[in-house]
């Protein structure tokens, strides 16, 4: 068993094949297919980093620029409800196709948007479309996947997304510098190329989703379904706050790290240096990292995976001085490299299998929430206290991790550690 699913009272047997090599060599086709479109899709991101600009050259204020940037994360947000619910229905081929094809329409459609409010409807729905396949992405690659390894794939996949998302604003600024047409068609055209990647290497719908369909003829058992059943899951709604508390915390090194530091006077080279630290360490350490956190118990990775996020903030407030921004910041890191694999592999192994996409689908949202929210919340409070907000963001972030502690723990321990088999049909 995975370190996600253990408990007191079943000792964790080791599995000689934990590995990155070992793992990547021996992973599915459709998985290793997933790892790749993760990092195309993210390696093209480009509307969220350059929409502001996009509408500011075209004649909106900024005031416009920013609301379509806040309807875009509100649409992310939707669109994480909506993918894991469609992913328990579809399945995660279909639903990644709707993805990819729809945001790729949508997203040249951007361009030609004659006023503004279609433009904010065309922003909204390339937002929530294009995010239909993260829940369906993680979905399947935990169907996929022997369990003890899901931990290990969903680093793989963060990675991908890490690599992705740095090397995106290099390659917007290569599209940008002949025009927007081509930074937006670029994007579609990645859109597409993922999507071709799902119709020729993902699988239909797998065996075991099949043999539920025909015996769910009968009602479920509490009378719930859909997101009720998932919030009735108490232990798994306390974990769902524990997330949103964490990303409200989290993104505050995008909004108030720079506040902060301009405010004290010292050079935002330091926030450069700060920024460029975290990515470092999280794409050249996590894999490695994860090879041994898979192995922990799952409440000693919540308690270092989500404590060290208070104790990384908490540093910042000693004293506006570069040594503590870099301490705190390597401090929050280490934060991100233990726990974030973990965290974000818990969804998919926390509640039944036919509700596993909304339970992904549950998580991404509560933390795209809070992800929009937090840079909002921290200024205010920023502008209020001070330096103390880095005070404020330690005892949420506290408060976050006891409430892991409670909410990640084994939901379902006697599933099988088997993948499941894909349906031979592709349809």
């Amino acid at each position: 068993m995975t370190a996600v699913l253990e408990t007191e009272e079943t000792p964790r047997v080791d599995k000689p094949d934990d590995g990155v090599f070992v793992t990547l060599r021996e992973t599915p086709r459709a998985v290793k297919a997933l790892l790749l479109g993760g990092f195309i899709s993210r390696l093209a991101a480009f509307i969220q980093i350059y929409l502001v600009l996009f509408l500011t050259d075209r004649g909106f204020s900024a005031t416009q620029a920013g609301l379509a940037l806040g309807v875009y994360g509100g649409g992310a947000v939707v669109g994480s409800l909506a993918g894991g619910s469609l992913s328990d229905r579809l399945g995660a081929r279909a639903v990644t196709l709707i993805s990819m094809g729809g945001s790729a329409v949508l997203i040249v459609s951007i361009l030609y948007a004659p006023t503004y409010a279609m433009l904010l409807a065309a922003v909204f729905m390339v937002s929530t479309i294009g995010q239909f396949y993260r829940p369906a992405a993680q979905t399947l690659l935990t169907e996929l996947t022997p369990r003890h390894r899901v931990v290990m794939i969903t680093a793989m996949y963060r990675l991908g997304l890490n690599l992705g998302m740095t090397a995106a604003p290099l390659i917007g600024a290569a599209l940008l510098s002949f025009s927007y047409n081509a930074l937006f068609w670029g994007e579609a055209a990645a859109a597409l190329a993922f999507g071709a990647i799902a119709m020729f290497a993902l699988p239909g719908r797998t065996v075991r989703v099949k043999k539920e369909q025909e015996a769910t003829e009968q009602p479920e058992p509490q009378g719930r379904s859909g997101y009720l059943a998932v919030l009735a899951d108490w232990r798994y709604s306390v974990y769902l706050v524990a997330m949103l508390l964490t990303s409200i915390v989290y993104c505050q090194y995008t909004a108030t790290l720079p506040l902060d530091i301009a405010a004290a006077g010292i050079s935002l080279w330091w926030y450069g240096a700060a920024v460029s630290l975290n990515g470092f360490i999280v794409i050249t350490c996590e894999l490695a990292m994860t090879k041994v956190v898979q192995k922990w118990p799952i409440r000693l990775t919540a308690l270092l995976g989500l404590g060290l996020v208070s104790v990384g903030y908490a540093i910042y407030a000693i004293s506006p001085l570069p040594i503590w921004f870099m301490v705190g910041t390597l401090v929050w890191t280490l934060s991100e490299i233990i726990g974030g694999p973990t965290t974000f592999a818990y969804p998919a192994l926390a509640g039944p299998e036919r509700l596993r996409g909304r339970y992904i689908g549950a998580m991404q949202s509560v933390f795209g929430l809070g992800t929009a929210i937090g840079p909002v919340i921290g200024t205010l409070v920023w502008f209020q206290v001070g330096r103390s907000v880095w005070l404020w963001a330690a005892l949420v972030s506290a408060v976050a991790t006891v409430a892991g502690l409670i909410g990640m723990q084994n939901q379902n321990p006697d599933r099988s550690e088997e993948p499941q088999t894909a349906a031979a049909s592709a349809t």
